[in-house]
């Protein structure tokens, strides 16, 4: 019995979402539609792709294998029909990442990725909602955390190191001792990995019994108060290097203490990395924190910038 492409397109859709109402929807079709199309491919093939668990539907182990071996070239297939077709003239690539992350470091950067290849159309999702990529349609996500997140793609993006930085109108760059930061306004970021007790255990200061406090719950937010002189904060170098670089912010300390760690973590679906598009943009993104990792350590010296560590054990799997 021949077997026809549109049932195997069908499964795939269905393979690749999880679901035979996002496959319908997806296809155009209504889900009855695509379950028929799967029982005529079962019924060709001569085996069951697809099974139950609970509500929900899953593959079964020859299906796993199936979708295994037909996965990219469905994608090649369907990418030549559209380029042909003139369906589309550009691939759209999702990307989430934390506004903070987006606007401080990531943005300033996306001019490169987007010359570099211009027929991807990229969009930017700004959140800090962890994407749910089984219902969700994003490609890749940049997410904040501890970088332990089990069946998915994780890998760090840099190990960022922690300041305490204020505008130079506030304190002069090196003016200032740990023991005296107290006194001082301190802008947090609640949502940050560092905060100010551990700082300032580190430091070696006993904590005051009472702060004078600034609370954001956004990094950009907390970085921007500082810049404008409403205290100092404490953020790391990677959110913090467009306004260290303008003279915009400065670290009051000689000598601070060093926390170093990755709080950034590039992450997809294993199956999101067989696409170009998604590979395209791990390569660009990889290229640009060495890029960053070399400028840092160019400007450590000079910019009065702690020098990195080597690259941080606790990567799920290395850059």
């Amino acid at each position: 019995m021949s077997v026809p492409l549109r049932a195997i397109t069908v499964f795939h859709a269905v393979a690749r979402s999880g679901s035979i109402t996002r496959a319908a929807e997806d296809l155009g079709v209504t889900p009855s539609a695509v379950s028929q199309q799967i029982q005529s491919l079962e019924l060709a093939l001569g085996t069951a792709l697809i099974g139950k668990a609970g509500r929900a539907i899953v593959l079964t182990e020859a299906g796993e294998r199936y979708f295994e071996m037909i996965g990219s070239e469905i994608d090649r297939i369907m990418e030549a029909t559209q380029r042909i077709q003139g369906f589309r003239s550009v691939t759209t690539l999702t990307v989430r990442a934390t506004p903070s992350l987006s606007t401080k470091w990531l943005l300033p950067r996306l001019a490169g990725f987007v010359t570099a290849h211009p027929d991807i159309e990229l969009r930017l999702d700004g959140t800090n909602e962890p994407t749910a990529f089984q219902k969700e349609n994003v490609d890749i996500e940049i997410r904040h955390g501890t970088g332990t997140w089990p069946g998915l793609f994780v890998e760090g993006l840099v190990e960022e190191s922690f300041r305490p930085v204020c505008a130079p109108g506030v304190a002069a760059p090196g003016s200032l001792a740990a023991a005296d930061l107290p006194r001082h306004v301190l802008i947090h970021s609640v949502k940050s990995q560092v905060q100010w007790p551990h700082w300032f255990t580190r430091a070696g200061v006993a904590p005051a019994a009472r702060w004078r406090r600034l609370l954001f719950d956004r990094t950009h937010m907390a970085i921007d108060a500082a810049a404008g002189g409403l205290g100092i904060a404490l953020e790391s170098d990677l959110m913090l290097w467009g306004d260290l670089r303008a003279g915009r912010l400065a670290c009051p300390l000689a000598d601070p203490p060093r926390i170093a760690l990755v709080t950034q973590w590039v992450t997809c679906p294993h199956d999101h990395l067989r696409h170009r598009k998604v590979r395209a943009f791990l390569d660009w993104i990889r290229g640009e924190r060495d890029a960053w990792s070399a400028e840092r350590e160019a400007l450590a010296t000079g910019q009065g910038l702690p020098a990195a560590a080597p690259a941080a054990e606790r990567e799920v799997e290395s850059l």
